[in-house]
């Protein structure tokens, strides 16, 4: 086991689950079902325009559903839901250091869509191309007071 264990790569200090993303047409109408039917507390409703997206968060315990509604057509979420259809979108794990994740999977071979963190809703994100991760699409988000939320100017 300890051969294993040091032939295994270097951790990139995944932390928890920061929340699931689920893919929808009408965030009100998901709404229903969440916050209404399951009885989901509504943290927070927020367009993010450089996405082209309108998202919504609901925790349970130590992780939140994130809802996404595409607002654009001509976007990654939009070309998803239209080929995919409602459902499971992504995952987000939270990381120390978004930087060094990125360069250690970079060097791993994964295909990366973000190169460098970008400004997301809760802290510094960046996805990871699901052709990499057997189908599904990751995004890491790096943890409170990483360096990259000086950076990104929160």
């Amino acid at each position: 086991m300890d051969q294993l264990r040091s032939a295994l790569p270097e951790s990139l200090g995944v932390g928890k689950i920061h929340h699931v993303a689920v893919i929808v047409r009408d965030l009100e109408a998901a709404l229903d079902l969440y916050r209404d039917k399951l009885g989901l507390r509504m943290e927070a409703v927020m367009p993010i325009p450089s996405d082209g997206v309108t998202i919504g968060f609901l925790p349970v315990g130590e992780v939140k559903i994130e809802l996404v509604q595409p607002n654009d057509e001509t976007t990654g979420a939009a070309r998803f839901l239209e080929s995919k259809g409602e459902g499971f979108h992504h995952v987000c794990f939270e990381v120390p250091n978004i930087q060094v994740a990125l360069d250690r999977l970079a060097a791993d071979g994964l295909q990366l869509i973000d190169t460098v963190a970008r400004k997301g809703a809760e802290g510094p994100v960046a996805f990871i191309h699901p052709k990499s991760c057997h189908g599904v699409l990751i995004e890491l988000i790096e943890a409170p007071g990483g360096p990259a939320w000086a950076t990104l100017g929160y």
